[in-house]
């Protein structure tokens, strides 16, 4: 087992005219699993393909376990990858497949190889698979073979890049908890890319944000949720998306005054308003969660009209003419009429205010919440 440490990683292609990875820096400690996640193109994979050492950085260091790996040759790299394709040899028994690695890299006898095999395939549940050939097998037996022959190495770091995106919901759901118990059992560091959020707030002991090659903010899933420190971390971390609206900023007597329109209006007082009139801004995003929008009857909410009713099992979400896909996701129980006026409201805590120019959050956690008027 070991730590894994990026120091201003990057990686540059086509002569430096396209940046993959923009100076990454992440500490992944022992034992740890760290989920990297991203839309498409953000060079997450690209990062897990140079600490795997399939591809040479442009600059900066990789290390694992304290020891700069940065110019060593993968197979001499004490880390295993799992694929989002299995690649396994199709020629070649689940037997041979697991035990390929062990063949490769050790001194093993052929009994010894085939007692880890053995052992590994009876924790993985794939005992009396191991005579089949892969194309015998269905995508959920693949990928268990795949991760059979990543833990039959006992690697320091396991690599997993986006290995269940081949799988159907049901399974991923539940491939992904088996994962996550053998990662804790066996206690090995572990780096998962993936571009599902909801697959990275379930899995990791930290998550790591990645756009445009630029690691965006890393920390706890439950920390990252309440305190993104970005629009986008805010939009893309949790399902649905946090709704945002653009507002007006103006310091008034009362305080900072948000306003969307002739929609509504917030007025931020005490250390929240000031922080937010000292950023010197005149316009801002406003975030809310939709989990965060209730349906009230006091007087002072908002006044909105329902454009769509999509029921969701135990919720409903509720699409509200207050700006482009704004969603209230409410009890089942709670179901107005398309077209209804209805009014909402949130709680002052759950609002996220953004740079409209950076898209930096302007309001720290912990800050006085603002005061909401209609």
């Amino acid at each position: 087992m070991a730590t894994v440490t990026l120091d201003t990683l990057r990686k540059e292609f086509d002569s430096g005219r396209l940046v993959a990875v923009d100076d990454v820096s992440l500490e992944v400690g022992d034992g740890e699993l760290v989920t990297v996640v991203g839309p498409s193109g953000c060079g997450k994979s690209t990062t897990l393909r140079m600490i795997a050492g399939l591809e040479q950085p442009t600059s900066g260091q990789v290390r694992i376990g304290g020891e700069d790996v940065t110019d060593v040759h993968a197979r001499r790299r004490d880390v295993a990858m799992v694929f989002q394709n299995y690649a396994l040899y199709p020629h070649k028994t689940v037997r041979q497949n697991m035990a390929f690695g062990l063949r490769m890299s050790t001194n093993l006898g052929k009994d010894e190889r085939n007692e880890k095999v053995d052992e590994t395939a009876a924790m993985m549940g794939i005992g009396d698979l191991l005579d089949d050939e892969p194309g015998e097998l269905s995508g959920g037996q693949k990928q268990r073979v795949a991760l059979g022959r990543a833990i039959v190495r006992e690697p320091d770091v396991f690599l997993f890049d986006e290995p269940l995106s081949n799988l159907d919901a049901k399974l991923r759901t539940s491939m992904r908890t088996e994962i996550q118990r053998l990662q804790e059992q066996l206690g090995i560091t572990a780096i998962y890319v993936t571009h599902d959020q909801e697959e990275a707030m379930t899995m990791g002991d930290r998550l790591a944000i990645m756009n445009d090659g630029v690691l965006q903010q890393t920390g706890t899933p439950t920390d990252v949720y309440a305190a993104p420190n970005s629009e986008f971390v805010g939009g893309f971390v949790g399902s649905p998306s946090m709704n945002i609206l653009d507002v007006t900023v103006e310091e008034t007597g009362d305080g900072t005054m948000l306003t969307n329109g002739d929609r509504f209006t917030y007025t931020l007082g005490g250390d929240r308003g000031r922080h937010v009139t000292g950023a010197d801004v005149t316009s801002a995003r406003l975030g809310i969660r939709p989990e965060n929008v209730r349906v009230t009857d006091e007087r002072d909410g908002i006044e909105t009209s329902v454009e769509v009713v999509e029921p969701v099992g135990s919720d409903n979400y509720l699409y509200l003419d207050l700006g482009p896909e704004f969603i209230a996701r409410v009890d089942s129980g709670i179901e107005p009429a398309t077209g209804e006026e209805i009014r909402v409201t949130f709680d002052e805590n759950d609002v996220h205010l953004f740079d409209a120019g950076t898209g930096d959050a302007l309001l720290a956690e912990g800050e006085e919440p603002p005061i909401v008027t209609a």
